[in-house]
């Protein structure tokens, strides 16, 4: 308990500062800029402050800046996907932060349900809230203390102020404390601030102070003034009377958040709302006091840096009230008392506010939503059309894993594909494990990217057909692997942007999983839990089952998207088959040693030269050659060849193949000495697929009497029984368990043993 008390003592040490006087923040201030930072420049500052990294959505490769990934909190409420629209996001706060134009824009978030806006909402509220926490990232108001002035009267939000305590009331709305000095003064004060700062977007603070501090700072003045004070700015400013402090920037401190569920008046709701009560109680003079105002309201909560309004339709009366507070930076609290407002403003809604704002477009120039519509600066969320994307949003939404994935495309794509246990309870202290077979995450994601796609705008090729998948594939690894080329997603032209508009929400999908998860799938075996296991076709089947009866989906929809699923099976299906083939010639690949012998050879016969052996110089072995091109490549017979020389063909085949692609590699990677033993073999595409394909043919050739009919209960003392014994604990090497090695492999073998013969 002592160690959770510590470490809590510690987090807090280094959050908060004691209080400083407004001379000591200037200094700071000129020391580090940042920490007097306008708002939009602030949210700009705090986004950067975290680095980029590179990511590749719809093939194309794009910096994300890892501040979305939510990195304080482990990524719990990332944004998976929609770079392209974030980044868009982050060039309009430069723009609106250097007041280079969109001053005067609301920024309007807009998508479908379950497409990251929420967890946008959520991210930003973390980020800021850890970036307040930093040294750089300092967050200040001012707070005063006027019952140590002649007058008793004090300072408070209501009730009576004893005046031997040294009371101190912050800004009920975080005012910046630049904001205590003059117009003038303060103008004078930036230009020199800025001079020397040399950033190309300049600190700003044009706001007055709110009506709370100006309440405190006009009765300090009117007191000193009546006492025949001179130096009245440095009197009112005494840290006796003023300090600034820091602030960790959260929900009501610096972001203010106004959810579907608020109501309440339109003032109330914006800036807050008066107390009758404490008007009563406190010396007004004949006004009101704005003591007596409760600031709640979001832009109160929000002013000096960011201000939220969460599904804006339901609050669509406010948007036309905003209007003017971006670019005027006022609001009034009631008649005769406004208050200037710096913050950044962001509405966050579904279509359905497309809807309402263009309810009145027939009218054309009489359109009375027209100057709301030319306000609002609008950023689509999408749909994922990234299949690792969604494999990673289907797991989260399942399990409690929230880190972001950021492997290499080749880990990224193992992890799409991997196996998921969870445990489930199934009655009053009955828990049980079920597992999702390998593939079954990426099935149920590569589906659900599929009904996204505009399948009017495939990849074309003259010689190749692409279907969906292909695309989706494409979207998510910059290109596809045709045969020995890649092809890289720069060769193909799309014209459409449909893409993620429309699809299966990943709520439909997760709850589909949810479902099969606690029901008892009807699988039998003597020795394993096969019921436990739910395989990929469960998940895609079940889900184009449940298309009809979910009221997400039309009818048109549920049949496009119906007729979509025989690709996505045919593709899994492949992977499976892969996985069982690898694991059957797992001991029968072709060493490395032989494919370099084979290479090296190849490129002494292309060149004319010799290889070096231990007995000396000898030439290139034809037949050597000839046995790899037929038996492992299996590229050729040999009736390709007039004895072991090679036809026309095999030579086109050698030379465009591999010493293209072996020249390629080596001037790319050129330095003196180079040898054959130095290239990695895995990038010439007609190696790497030497080394990492299997086909039938292997297996009929190596298990002459392997029988795949009868893989499912092989007799006793068989090459099946061995062959499968093998194979099944290969699998389990490979991350899956006995009982979903079972029923994978039963599958596949199924499969194949219908053209077996």
């Amino acid at each position: 308990m002592r160690d959770y008390i510590r470490e809590a003592d510690e987090a807090l040490r280094g959050t908060y500062e004691e209080p400083m006087s407004l001379g000591e923040y200037v200094d700071a201030a000129f020391e580090s800029p940042s920490i007097a930072s306008h708002a939009s420049k602030y949210l700009l500052e705090a986004i950067e402050s975290m680095g980029t990294r590179q990511v590749v959505e719809q093939g194309a490769e794009k910096q994300r800046y890892r501040f979305f990934d939510d990195p304080a909190n482990d990524g719990e409420h990332a944004v998976l996907g929609n770079t392209e629209v974030l980044n868009a996001f982050v060039d309009d706060l430069r723009t609106i932060a250097a007041d280079r134009g969109k001053a005067e824009k609301i920024v309007w978030f807009d998508g479908p349900t379950a497409t990251g806006k929420s967890e946008l909402k959520r991210c930003l509220i973390n980020g800021l809230r850890e970036y307040s926490k930093t040294d750089a990232g300092r967050r200040y108001t001012v707070e005063w203390n006027v019952a140590n002035a002649d007058d008793t009267r004090g300072l408070s939000y209501g009730g009576e102020v004893d005046a031997a305590d040294e009371d101190w009331y912050e800004s009920p709305v975080q005012s910046h404390p630049l904001s205590v000095f003059p117009a003038e003064v303060r103008k004078r004060l930036l230009a020199d601030l800025n001079s020397r700062n040399g950033d190309h977007i300049p600190v700003d603070v044009d706001e007055d102070l709110d009506p709370f501090c100006l309440e405190a700072y006009t009765y300090l003045e009117e007191e000193f003034r009546r006492a025949g004070k001179t130096d009245l700015f440095s009197a009112v400013t005494d840290p006796k009377h003023l300090r600034v402090k820091n602030y960790v920037v959260d929900v009501g401190r610096g972001v203010g958040v106004l959810h579907s569920e608020d109501d309440g008046s339109p003032k109330e709701r914006l800036v807050g709302s008066w107390m009758p009560s404490m008007l009563r109680e406190l010396n007004s003079r004949g006004r009101k006091n704005p003591q007596a105002f409760s600031y709640d309201g979001v832009l109160s909560q929000g002013n000096g840096l960011l201000t939220i309004v969460e599904d804006a339709t339901q609050h669509a009366d406010l948007l036309q009230k905003l209007l003017n507070v971006p670019d005027e930076g006022h609001v009034k609290l009631d008649k005769g008392i406004g208050m200037d407002i710096d913050t950044q403003l962001v509405i966050i809604s579904n279509p359905d506010l497309d809807a309402e704002l263009d309810k009145y477009a027939d009218r054309n120039g009489r359109d009375p939503l027209k100057a709301l519509k030319r306000r609002l600066n609008k950023h689509e969320f999408r749909y994922l059309t990234n299949l690792s994307l969604e494999a990673e949003l289907i797991r989260r939404e399942l399990t409690n894993e929230t880190s972001v994935w950021t492997d290499d495309p080749e880990a990224m794509a193992d992890r799409v594909a991997e196996a998921v246990a969870l445990d489930v309870r199934e009655g009053p202290g009955e828990v049980r494990t079920r597992e999702l077979a390998p593939h079954t995450v990426e099935a149920a994601a590569l589906y659900s990217v599929v009904t996204r796609l505009d399948d009017d705008d495939v990849p074309r090729d003259p010689d190749l057909e692409f279907d969906l998948v292909d695309k989706a594939l494409l979207f998510d690894r910059g290109y596809l692997q045709v045969g020995d080329q890649r092809r890289e997603v720069s060769a193909f032209e799309f014209v459409g942007d449909a893409e993620g508009t429309h699809g299966i929400p990943v709520t439909f999908t997760r709850d589909v999983i949810a479902d099969l998860l606690h029901d008892r799938i009807d699988r039998r075996h003597p020795d394993l839990d096969v019921s436990s296991v739910v395989m990929p076709t469960d998940v895609l089947d079940e889900m184009v089952a449940e298309l009809s009866d979910a009221p997400v989906f039309s009818r048109a929809e549920s049949s496009e998207y119906e007729g979509r699923i025989a690709a996505v099976k045919s593709y899994i299906f492949d992977q499976q088959e892969a996985d069982v083939l690898d694991a059957l010639l797992a001991d029968k690949g072709v060493e490395r040693e032989t494919v370099e012998e084979y290479v090296e050879h190849v490129y002494a016969w292309a060149s004319d030269g010799q290889i070096e052996t231990e007995r000396g110089p000898v030439d290139p072995d034809p037949l050597l050659m000839k046995l790899f091109e037929t038996e492992h490549l299996g590229r050729f017979s040999p009736d390709d060849y007039e004895g072991n020389e090679p036809s026309e063909s095999v030579e086109e085949f050698r030379n465009e193949k591999v010493i293209t692609a072996l020249n390629r590699y080596a001037w790319e990677n050129r330095d003196e000495g180079f040898t054959v033993s130095d290239v990695d073999l895995t990038e010439i595409p007609v190696i790497r697929t030497v080394l990492e394909t299997h086909d039938w043919e292997d297996v009929r050739r190596l298990f002459a009497d392997l029988d795949p009919r009868q893989w499912d209960d092989p007799p006793a003392n068989t090459e099946t029984a061995r062959v499968k014994a093998r194979t099944i604990d290969e699998l389990v090497d490979r991350g899956y368990t006995a009982a979903s090695a079972e029923l994978t492999s039963r599958a596949v073998m199924k499969e194949v043993s219908h053209t077996w013969d």
